[in-house]
């Protein structure tokens, strides 16, 4: 009776733990860098778009105001900001460190998506408009109306929230940017004394400089 033999092909086409946890490391690694860098770009470009407008009653009829999400509210602009910062540190620290980053990275996105939602029923920065506009401090927007801007600030918070939570679930597996620039302790061979003319002063001075002994012969 002849025995199986298992098929060089199924052998090959089976990878292994370590090969598949490292394809999954590359994976997330892309995945957070490309959640991270869209959804900080995507808030930043939101607070420059218009929020909301509406119009102020001014002697001879209304007038009409806008605002920006940046008047309307710095938070989400500025989380993206921080975001994008932990997101980058991420790499420069290992262990419990890249976990604390992570969870900064994290909490900036859930912040950014908690400020856009609630910037957009605000009228606070258009009725301040309105003050300055009618020159009364009681003055209040009229025909307030809202534009998408605030709800895609929000998505982008979102993104980053996504690379955040990837961070905490893969950060271990992904590589140090400081791992190859750390040395390990071990002196560094010095290199050989070239050897020097003693008929040529400017050798010997240029010996003395470097540290070496003109007259020790090799």
């Amino acid at each position: 009776m002849t025995s199986a033999v298992p098929s060089p092909r199924t052998e090959a086409g089976t990878a292994s733990p370590e090969t598949a946890a490292a394809r999954n490391g590359r994976r997330s690694l892309a995945a957070a860098l490309l959640f991270g860098a869209v959804g900080a770009a995507v808030a930043l470009l939101s607070s420059r778009q218009e929020w909301a407008s509406g119009s102020a009653t001014v002697p001879g009829g209304s007038f009409p105001l806008a605002a920006k999400g940046s008047d309307v509210t710095g938070v989400p602009a500025a989380l993206a900001i921080v975001g994008l910062a932990a997101l980058v540190a991420v790499f420069a620290v290992r262990r419990a460190g890249r976990t604390l980053v992570a969870g900064l990275l994290a909490l900036s996105g859930a912040g950014a998506v908690v400020a856009a939602v609630l910037g957009a029923g605000d009228s606070a920065a258009l009725d301040e408009k309105a003050a300055e506009v009618s020159g009364n401090t009681a003055a209040t927007i009229g025909s307030l109306g809202h534009t998408v801007w605030p709800y895609v600030g929000a998505a982008g918070g979102a993104l980053i929230l996504l690379a955040g939570l990837l961070a905490l679930r893969y950060g271990r597996s992904w590589p140090s940017m400081g791992g190859r620039y750390e040395r390990d302790g071990t002196p560094r061979p010095r290199k050989a004394a070239r050897p020097v003319d003693p008929e040529r002063p400017e050798e010997l001075w240029k010996a003395l400089d470097r540290g070496e002994d003109p007259t020790h012969e090799a």
